[in-house]
């Protein structure tokens, strides 16, 4: 598993996201993804929503990923 693919996965099941993946290993990623879905809700709802675009890949290829996730309100420069 690697970044760019991860990366896809994400913007595939939550269109118009911005997604940002990092991770040299090959097991365990960072990610930090702004989507308009995120919007009113809360932190575990947002990372649910983040796991479900990468399916029985979590826990599996992706043994760890760090979520930063973020409606594009809270994402926007300061």
């Amino acid at each position: 598993m690697d970044s760019k693919t991860i990366e896809q996965m994400i913007r595939a099941g939550l269109p118009g996201a911005e997604v940002s993946v990092r991770g040299d290993d090959g097991v365990h990623f960072e990610a930090v993804v702004i989507s308009a879905e995120f919007t009113g809700k809360a932190t575990l709802q947002r990372h649910r929503m983040v796991y479900a675009t990468l399916g029985d890949k979590m826990g599996h290829e992706i043994h760890a990923l760090g979520l930063r996730t973020l409606s594009p309100e809270e994402g926007a420069p300061g």
